[in-house]
């Protein structure tokens, strides 16, 4: 069989082409397509928020639109084994409130869960918060840094 036919006669392999492209394209006037992509109960998780339900999603990447600009993310490569797969990604943005002058790059690893037919159950951003986010805080960052520095982090 040709590697064309045996991708489509695999749902999760097309699935995980179409979440992929899905979020490298993301835009406030994309959002909406995520439903189409994940199941009604679909479980989203990152370091500042865990929630059930695909509106409950949908309102947490709304809020990111509200509180970042020039978000892009960037997809470097993916793996797969039967219905779970991992996307390798960094996700760029500006945060508004702090008026930073360059934008800011989290790099970061994506768990999908998949359904037989494709879709999403399960969507767990994994990535390092400490260091890539609060790490960079007018007030936190130097606490963390002391606090790594202490504890031998480098």
């Amino acid at each position: 069989m040709p590697v064309s036919e045996a991708t489509a006669a695999d749902p999760i392999a097309v699935a995980l082409g179409r979440y992929t492209a899905y979020f490298e394209a993301l835009s406030p006037e994309t959002l909406s397509g995520l439903r189409d992509l994940v199941t009604p109960d679909v479980r989203f998780r990152d370091p500042f928020s865990e929630v059930t339900g695909v509106e409950s999603m949908l309102r947490i990447f709304t809020a990111m639109y509200e509180d970042c600009t020039d978000i892009r993310f960037t997809i470097s490569g993916s793996v797969r084994q039967q219905d779970k797969a991992f996307l390798i990604w960094r996700f760029h943005f500006k945060p508004r409130r702090l008026n930073v002058p360059q934008p800011w790059e989290v790099e970061g690893v994506t768990e999908l869960h998949f359904m037989p037919d494709g879709r999403v159950a399960a969507h767990l951003d994994h990535w390092d918060a400490g260091s890539q986010f609060y790490g960079r805080l007018p007030l936190l960052g130097p606490v963390i840094r002391f606090l790594r520095r202490r504890l031998g982090v480098h």
